[in-house]
């Protein structure tokens, strides 16, 4: 991981009475640290990466607690971690990405929940979900409820953060169950303070050592051990989970004096619930509101008689809920009928069954509630007359935007990456093969299934591209391509699909894996094959030897930029008689990483007086032909158009902007498939020696010679 945490680091440090400011993904962790945490374990992943990252720089804090951290390979190895939580009093914490990452570690989940803890567990759960995500679109309350994991939804806010987290330990360890806290993205990210404790040693850790192993058959999740279990879950552990979260007050009820009607929410959404109201002029700046809201910091199990007494005589109330299916609405009608409570639910029929509750959507779902709930206290006017103010802003917004659309900008790879090649050869190749079946992956190279490659018709999970075409490649006339990278073959493509490969026997496909050093689309954090420049890091794990040591005999490796050698290879594993999996190794550094840390190099040496040479590539105008093949086969965002100086030529040339980093993509694919030769590649010289300044006197001075002799007498801007 090549960015520096060392300055957020140092807020983990703070003591009692001592004030935190800072992310909320950073509070997360100091509040793990004051929770006396024995061990933490996770696998990155947005919103959640930092947390993972941090911990991994913390190591000087971690060694002074006893805690033990570990990066684990991915979700499923970290949820096995909370394993030591079901025998000692050991408390402690995993962290992934959700929903993904809880598909992943749903086996260790169940059985994690079935046999039922000691020591508290926790499980800080990003739950991405809404516009700003990155996955497939699901919640984290299906697991809650199927494995009866108790699952806490924080009200925005670092106090609240803390407090529910050092509360989650001790409801785990109440009820002898797993805990679940989500956090969105927003959460995650949001600027506050808190007042801090000391971090607190935990009571069993490297520095106080258990002596003996305890062994329960009924912590075995073997019948009919698990027939227990079942009856342990409900008959005890849920009701001491209802007893402890209502004694503690876990949700949190805000009067208001329209108290015929009532808002519950989950405690994620207060923020956005609060901002609606206040414009609809039902709350304050302070947070003071009209309508009583009932927050659920803990969406399940819901404390029934804290929600029937929460809607006893009030005549309407709404659940916000935000996605799908709606679990607390159909929660909240059984609740309310079993108490023979008429009051009126409105939920999904007014909001969104699905996709996030945005600001515009709360605010016309709660002014339409107000509307068709008909408080004697509220006056329905003034807020129906908000919500057409809003409408018609809108629409003058958009009028002045003009009728043209606004430019659709999907997520591409980076200038330079090293992934875009990769995808250039394919490309090319399929003009001489035709269209071939691409089984993609999670990662940065998913982008690939858009424009301008539009490569990868399936995409299973992560690490699973090459199990995704053991089925379809069978079916097919040409062999079929999967692409993985190399946080996906360590994170689940080994096992799932080189050594189901191998294992089977039948496969005839190709294998890319793009080895750019690390899991790149996370963060860049470091995996096993990665090449840890302090020496003492990781071991020397490498892809190559993983796969000849699986036996698989065809392997070329070859670095990614070189385009022509890697369509010769493509056409060589497209056409070898030779059965069986065939695997390129697609090898270059990720180009932002590589940026970080040339950057400040070459800014340094240039500060000191030293020679730096930076490469650019450039377009000659003049011979630009405004065939634009060069951006439909690289898609590089340094590649661009502008309009032609040439009178006769009316088609835009291409060009290539500032944020080009040299990488030499668009040259190599003008030589592999013969382009126009409008490219040129030229070097940035900074402190050159005494020749080279001579040299570009005498060069400047042949140029102006040869411009004055072609009658070419218009001045030329002087290059730096």
């Amino acid at each position: 991981m090549e960015r520096s945490f060392a300055k957020e680091i140092e807020s983990l440090k703070l003591g009692k009475n001592e004030v935190f400011y800072g992310e909320g993904i950073l509070a997360i962790t100091k509040a793990l640290l004051q929770s006396g945490v024995s061990y933490i374990g996770g696998y990155q992943g947005a919103p959640i990466s930092h947390l993972i990252d941090v911990l991994g720089e913390a190591e000087e804090i971690l060694d002074d607690l006893g805690v033990h951290f570990e990066y684990c390979p991915n979700e499923a190895a970290a949820a096995a971690m909370l394993g030591a939580s079901i025998n000692y009093p050991l408390r402690g914490a995993a962290t992934w990405k959700s929903v993904v990452g809880t598909n992943v570690a749903s086996d260790a989940l169940s059985n994690l929940a079935s046999a039922g803890v000691v020591g508290g567990a926790v499980i800080i759960v990003g739950e991405d979900y809404g516009e700003g995500a990155s996955i497939i679109q699901e919640r984290s309350h299906a697991f809650a409820l199927k494995s009866s994991i108790w699952l806490l939804d924080p009200r925005p806010g670092h106090e609240k953060f803390v407090d529910l987290i050092e509360q989650s330990f001790q409801l785990s360890e109440a009820s002898n169950t797993p805990v679940m806290v989500e956090f969105r993205i927003r959460a995650c990210h949001v600027f506050g303070s808190f007042v801090c404790k000391e971090n607190r040693t935990p009571e069993y850790s490297r520095k106080n050592l258990l002596s003996e192993p305890e062994f329960d058959p009924n912590r075995i999740c073997l019948p009919p051990g698990t027939y227990h279990q079942e009856k342990h879950k409900v008959e005890i552990r849920l009701p001491a989970a209802v007893d402890f979260i209502r004694k503690h007050r876990l949700n949190e009820i805000f009067p208001g004096d329209a108290d015929d009607v009532g808002i519950i929410l989950q405690g994620g959404l207060y923020n956005s619930v609060l901002r609606a109201l206040k414009q609809l002029g039902l709350a304050d700046s302070f947070g003071q509101c009209r309508i009583p809201l009932l927050v659920l910091n803990v969406t399940h199990p819901l404390v029934p008689d804290e929600v029937t007494g929460f809607c006893q005589g009030k005549k309407a109330v709404l659940m916000i809920e935000e996605g799908q299916p709606d679990y607390l609405e159909q929660a909240l009608h059984v609740l309310l009928r079993k108490e023979n409570q008429d009051t009126a639910v409105y939920g999904k029929n007014l909001l969104p069954m699905a996709g996030e509750y945005t600001g515009r959507v709360l605010l016309e779902g709660i002014a339409e509630f107000v509307s068709e709930s008909r408080s004697h206290a509220i006056e329905a006017g003034p807020v129906a007359a908000e919500i057409q103010r809003v409408k018609k802003y809108i629409l003058r917004a958009a009028k002045e935007l003009g009728p043209r659309p606004v430019p659709k900008r999907p997520p591409s790879f980076c200038t330079g990456c090293p992934e875009r090649p990769i995808f250039s050869a394919i490309k090319i190749m399929e003009k001489e093969f035709g269209k071939v079946h691409v089984s993609s992956d999670i990662g940065c190279h998913t982008f690939s299934t858009l424009p301008p490659f539009n490569l990868g018709n399936t995409v299973m999970g992560y690490g699973l591209s090459l199990a995704g075409s053991t089925a379809v490649g069978p079916a097919f006339d040409k062999r079929v391509i999967s692409i993985m990278g190399d946080g996906g073959f360590w994170h689940n493509g080994l096992t799932s699909g080189v050594v189901n490969s191998q294992f089977n026997k039948k496969s005839d496909s190709i294998l890319m894996v793009v080895n750019n050093g690390y899991t790149s689309a996370t963060g860049q954090q470091y995996i096993p094959s990665s090449n840890d420049k302090t020496g003492d890091k990781f071991s020397d794990i490498s892809i190559q030897s993983m796969l000849k040591g699986l036996g698989v005999r065809w392997v070329r490796k070859i670095s990614s930029y070189q385009v022509r050698k890697m369509l010769k290879i493509l056409r060589t594993a497209m056409t070898s008689k030779e059965g069986g999996l065939k695997v390129i190794l697609a090898e270059g550094e990720c180009q932002l990483v590589r940026q970080r840390r040339v950057k400040p190099e070459n800014q340094k040496k240039i500060l000191e007086g030293k020679r730096v040479v930076q490469t650019r590539f450039g377009i000659d105008a003049s011979v630009c032909t405004g065939d634009h093949s060069c951006i439909r086969l690289s898609g590089c965002p340094s590649l661009t158009i502008k309009a032609s100086e040439d009178p006769l030529r009316r088609d835009p040339v291409a060009t290539v902007d500032n944020n080009c980093v040299g990488c030499g993509l668009c040259g190599e694919i003008a030589h592999t498939v013969a382009l126009c030769p409008s490219f040129y590649r030229t070097e940035i010289v900074h402190n050159p020696l005494p020749y080279e300044v001579k040299l570009n006197r005498i060069r400047s001075i042949v140029i102006r010679i040869f411009q004055f002799c072609s009658g070419d007498r218009k001045p030329r801007k002087k290059e730096v």
